[in-house]
């Protein structure tokens, strides 16, 4: 029997965490729905599981799966990311701090905000890509570092490795949203992290289908206790088919994401040429601020691609009035190629430039795409002259 540390990860996404039928002998792995479980005539539970809310085996096997996947002891799936990450701002002790990514997915910024700041948690945004600051904001009551990397919308791209050495050193936890990377292109808990979280209805589900998060930790710990108590006691478990639905698609996601990344790459070198775009967020561009350190602790630089037109809201919405590929919605991760006017999605307290546009690389061919692109730029009528980005203009 193989140790999973020494299995490759397309072979992990195939085999961690599978049951087959054993009654059966079904190679697809069942859907348990039972919501209860038999106890023995003693009074123990016969199978392991008391309640689906503590505990399914449907659930289980999920995440056996991606605590193997992202090389870390134990996971805990939630309904949502926001779940998920609302889990690991609950385990924070009350009365410490949390630092947070300055660029960071604004449904975070507005639990932190809105939810965590009134538990009494003290929240600092900053920049993560700058250690400097990211020193100078963390406090002696500082519990956890929360980082994104690649960060949602602007890529950016943040020292894994140096931020868990300066939260180690402050006596906190850092914790990496790897959701844009997935674990096939990024292993945080290996650079150091201690946590990882990832809104699994992106790549991991990979096909805009089902709804979903995880939390992965690389210790089983009573920090992650409560993590775990906050999924059950809480109420935040995802339902049996949903982890069925996630577990299935996990067995591609090796060679989804790789593709996408491939793609993507590519759309960015080209929208790099376009008169009409002002600057292009890739990290896998050379002239990208964080290259040299994503080329380092990533394998590959993910499937989005921010883009930044010339002009303001007005000019970006008309290129993604022009798409015919593309499919204009938000989300990401998934088959289907997804363009997006980021600071009208985010609304009112968006920190998007008004001119970005997100777009999520999917399966169809670059050629395609690309096409695609070209001809909503010209449509779009923009051009060298277009009136300069007005940071203000939120749309």
């Amino acid at each position: 029997m193989h140790n999973d540390q020494d299995l490759k990860p397309e072979t992990l996404a195939v085999h961690a965490g599978r049951n087959t039928g054993a009654e059966s002998g079904a190679v697809a792995p069942p859907i348990h729905l039972s919501t209860t479980f038999v106890r023995g005539a003693d009074g123990r539970l016969a199978h392991g599981h008391n309640y689906a809310r503590e505990s399914n085996p449907t659930r289980t096997a999920l995440e056996t799966c991606l605590a193997a996947l992202e090389g870390g002891r134990s996971a805990a799936a939630f309904a949502s990311g926001s779940a998920a990450a609302l889990a690991v701002f609950n385990a924070v002790e009350p009365d410490s701090g949390i630092v947070c990514s300055a660029d960071v997915y604004h449904g975070i910024a507005r639990q932190l905000d809105d939810i965590v700041s009134r538990w009494g948690k003290q929240v600092t945004f900053v920049d993560a890509s700058d250690l400097d600051a990211v020193r100078a904001a963390v406090r002696a009551d500082t519990r956890l570092l929360w980082i994104e990397t690649p960060s949602n919308p602007l890529l950016k791209i943040a020292d894994i490795a140096a931020l868990a050495d300066i939260a180690r050193g402050a006596g906190a936890r850092l914790a990496c949203d790897n959701t844009f990377a997935t674990p096939i292109l990024q292993r945080p808990l290996a650079l150091g992290a201690d946590l990882v979280m990832h809104s699994t209805t992106k790549y991991i589900g990979g096909h805009s289908d089902v709804l979903g998060g995880a939390v992965v930790s690389r210790e089983d710990d009573e920090f992650f206790a409560r993590i775990r108590n906050f999924q059950g006691t809480g109420g935040a478990a995802p339902a049996p088919f949903d982890c069925w639905l996630l577990q299935r698609s996990i067995a591609t996601l090796p060679y989804r994401i790789r593709a996408q990344s491939a793609g993507a790459f590519a759309i960015a070198r080209h929208l790099a040429t376009r008169p009409e775009v002002e600057r292009v967020l890739y990290p896998g561009l050379e002239d990208h601020p964080g290259h040299a350190l994503a080329a380092r602790q990533m394998s590959a630089f993910g499937g989005v691609v921010s883009v930044c037109v010339r002009g303001g809201a007005a000019e970006a919405l008309r290129v993604t009035a022009g798409v015919r590929l593309f499919t204009r919605a938000t989300s990401l991760g998934g088959v289907e190629s997804l363009i997006e006017h980021r600071a009208s999605a985010e609304g009112p307290q968006t920190r998007a430039p008004a001119n970005l546009l997100r777009l999520s690389i999917g399966l169809e061919h670059t050629d395609d795409l690309v096409a695609d692109l070209d001809r909503a730029l010209d449509a779009a009528g923009l051009s060298r002259e277009s009136r300069p980005h007005d940071s203000s203009d939120t749309g």
